[in-house]
This record gives structure tokens, sequence and C-alpha cells, in this order.
């Protein structure tokens, strides 16, 4: 009786998701019909009413609150709300993505996207050697690559899918078409993205997330977990590091900013360390998050405060 109920407990369950990624789906299809700026603009303002209606809002306020203390309740309302329009625009900007990014390497004249940093791109690419690649979740941070293939690079990603597996098989098939090689974040990656690099090749990965395991370290002048990950394969494979980002620009544009390779703090002997690498890239983000504060995902639970609110 008891592995009854379970079976059907974990039923109900699998058809709760199969359910809320249909109706993603149809939203999605739904957009399509209706020009791109048309659409993005009035999932901005979706999201904007819906965001603050969520249980997310009130950890949005706090982590808002505690980053920028010095802020007025009206600045902190503010972004919130700029932040939820940001993850609408994202949303929607999966339909379009394929009319959205129109930049081409061999005619480099700012269109909807531009890039900064086109003579690392092309560095890189002609002179291939292993390095890594790391960014945050600001802007539409799904831009970076895309453009990476579109220069050529042969970049893997790693990256987090979603929980409901309907929709992360979705989003699986969609990135895979447009962003080159990818791998889902879980027990083993670590493993792929050091035999990418023991290749000869390149990986991006995203620096910002929650890591229950992870290093402590500072963000925002808060503790925070980080992963080790990105410090460990530098310490394995002395490779270089790269900061990338997406700026929203006004009228719908991006800018993509590939930076200078960044200089790994190392120890007395020279080998790499670990925490201040892990700190260095907690610093970095934060100086992106605080010029745009409004691009990045503050409902994100970074500093493992949900439980606590």
């Amino acid at each position: 009786m008891r592995m009854l109920i379970t079976r059907l407990v974990l039923a109900a369950d699998r058809f709760r998701q199969w359910l809320i990624a249909q109706l993603v789906f149809l939203l999605l299809n739904v957009l399509k019909l209706f020009p791109a700026d048309a659409a993005i603009n009035f999932m901005d303002r979706v999201a904007r009413w819906i965001g603050p209606k969520t249980s997310r809002h009130k950890l949005t306020l706090t982590n808002l609150r505690n980053a920028f203390p010095e802020k007025s309740d009206a600045w902190i309302e503010a972004i919130a709300l700029e932040s939820w329009g940001n993850m609408g625009r994202l949303a929607a900007e999966y339909v379009f993505l394929d009319r959205l990014f129109d930049f081409d390497p061999h005619r480099p004249e700012p269109g909807r996207v531009e890039v900064s940093g086109i003579p690392l791109f092309l560095e890189l690419r002609d002179n291939p050697r292993p390095f890594i690649v790391f960014t945050a979740h600001s802007g539409n941070f799904e831009m970076l690559p895309v453009a990476g293939s579109a220069f050529g690079l042969d970049v893997t990603v790693l990256f987090r899918p979603p929980n409901n597996p309907y929709m992360a098989e979705k989003v699986f098939e969609f990135r895979k078409e447009r962003m080159g090689s990818l791998v889902p974040s879980h027990a083993g990656s670590s493993f792929a993205l050091a035999r990418q690099l023991e290749r000869g090749g390149a990986v991006g990965v995203l620096v910002d997330q929650k890591f229950r395991k992870g290093l402590k370290t500072k963000f925002f002048g808060q503790d925070v977990q980080t992963n080790p990950l990105l410090a460990k394969l530098v310490r394995q494979f002395n490779c270089e590091v790269y900061p990338a980002r997406c700026v929203r620009l006004p009228g719908g544009r991006f800018r993509l900013e590939l930076e200078p390779a960044v200089e790994i703090p190392r120890r007395a002997d020279g080998s790499v360390d670990v925490n201040a690498t892990a700190q260095m890239l907690n610093d970095k983000v934060e100086s992106w998050v605080r010029e745009y504060p409004g691009q990045w995902l503050w409902y994100h639970d970074r500093w493992r405060i949900k439980g606590n609110l």
C-alpha cells in the first residue's frame, strides 16, 4: 500500500511538472506570433507585475537591502522591479535569439548586438589553447556562448538545467543548436570540463551560483560559499581566465564584453591560491552588479537566507 501511494505521488508530481512545461511552451509559442520587440516588452511588463506577487520578491528585496544598505526604499523597489523585468525579457528572448543575435564578425558594424573585445576573440581563435571564460547571471548571459560560436571558438559551456525535466530537455536542445558543446551541471561535469581543457579546448562557466559545499568567501561584504571548480581547473591546467558579460543597452540592444585575462592569485611557491581565486571571481561579479544592479537575478538565494525569512 505504501509503495502504491509513493507511486501515485510521484506520478502526480510528474504530471504537475509536465503540465507546467506545456503551459510555458504554449506561452513561448504564442510569443513567436508577434514582433520580437513587442513580445519582449510585453514579457517585461508581465514579469514586473507578477514578480512582486511571488514569495521570491521578499527574498529579492532582502538581498538588495543587504547589498546596498545605503540606498533608499524607493531605489530598492525600483531595482527589484527592473530585475523582474530583466527575467521576463530573458524568457522571451529565448524565442527570438536567432533574430536578436545579428552580430557578424566579418561585418562588425553595431546592430542590435555589439561586441567589445573583438581582438581577443580573434586572438583566441587564431592561437588555439586551453582557456576558461567566466560570467554571471547578468543581462542576457545566454548570448555569450552564441558569440563564441559566431567567432568559431570551441567552447564547452557548463550550465545548470531547469529542475523541471520536461523544460530541461527543451532548453538543452535549444542551447545545443546555438551554443556549441554543453555540459549539464552534475557530479561528473568537472571531469568533462577537464577533458576539454586537456584536449586544448576552452570552457565557459557561470560563477555566481549558490554552492552548498563551496569555499567560504565574501560577496557584497556577506558570507557566501563559492564553487572552487574554476580555480582547481586553473591549478591543474595552468590556463588563462577571461571575464565576459552581457550588458543590456537602451532600445533592446546588447553589448557583449570579453575582457583581458585576469591575473590568478598565487601562493609564495607559485601554486594557485584556490581561495583567493574564488574571492577574486566574486569581486569581479560584484563590480559588474554594482554597475548594472537591475540586470542581475536578485531573486537567487546566493546568500542562503531564504529559510530565515
